[in-house]
């Protein structure tokens, strides 16, 4: 899988049809978590779920604050990269059965991770499934104004072409939100995040 060669630290792009390629932030993947994370960091308070853990950056930084966290990705390289910082990651997509279901307080979708499977409001669906009532899903989202975007994408990871995927990117505005309620949306570091509570 040639994202597993973007976790294993080599510069990285995803292409998009019609746009520019965008590099992969690899580098901050692989560093501890920094001031942008730490608006994704404070918004979690108890048990939280990071899905498309990557890295574990998060996993570590939550579990560094004594907040329970677990770490889910398709990859075996993002899992054992989550395991190696001291972080717990299952391998595993998040549309299939993960332990808590219905008990998580927080899922955290970063890193563009709300384009997980080319369709938010299905994503957004199964998470509403891992939540607690009243529980919080914070997205890491595109710039205002960006709209919402459903497309196909690859890795680039030096002359080597990845297959075609199904992926969204979406700003907060537009994001298929159906069962929640917008908490609040910021900027810090050039990264915009949003909250949503489940209802």
């Amino acid at each position: 899988m040639m994202f597993d060669l973007a976790l294993d630290d080599h510069p990285s792009w995803l292409d998009l049809p019609g746009t520019t390629p965008r590099e992969l932030s690899v580098a901050r993947w692989h560093a501890d978590a920094d001031d942008g994370d730490d608006v994704l960091l404070d918004a979690c308070s108890g048990p939280t779920l990071d899905v498309g853990c990557g890295p574990g950056r998060l996993v570590a930084a939550l579990l560094g604050r004594r907040v329970q966290a677990l770490g889910v990705d398709v990859s075996p390289v993002a899992v054992r990269r989550t395991t190696d910082r001291g972080g717990i990651a299952i391998r595993r997509s998040v549309f299939d059965p993960l332990p808590g279901e219905g008990r998580w307080q927080h899922v955290l979708l970063a890193d563009g991770n709300i384009g997980i499977g080319g369709d938010p409001a299905a994503l957004l669906r199964r998470v509403r499934e891992l939540l607690l009532p009243s529980g919080t899903v914070v997205v890491e989202v595109e710039v205002p104004g960006s709209g919402l975007s459903v497309g196909q994408a690859r890795v680039r990871t030096g002359g080597e072409l990845g297959q075609w995927f199904p992926w969204a990117w979406s700003d907060a505005a537009s994001v298929p939100a159906d069962g929640f309620f917008l908490l609040w949306q910021k900027e810090k570091a050039g990264r915009w995040f949003a909250c949503w509570e489940r209802v």
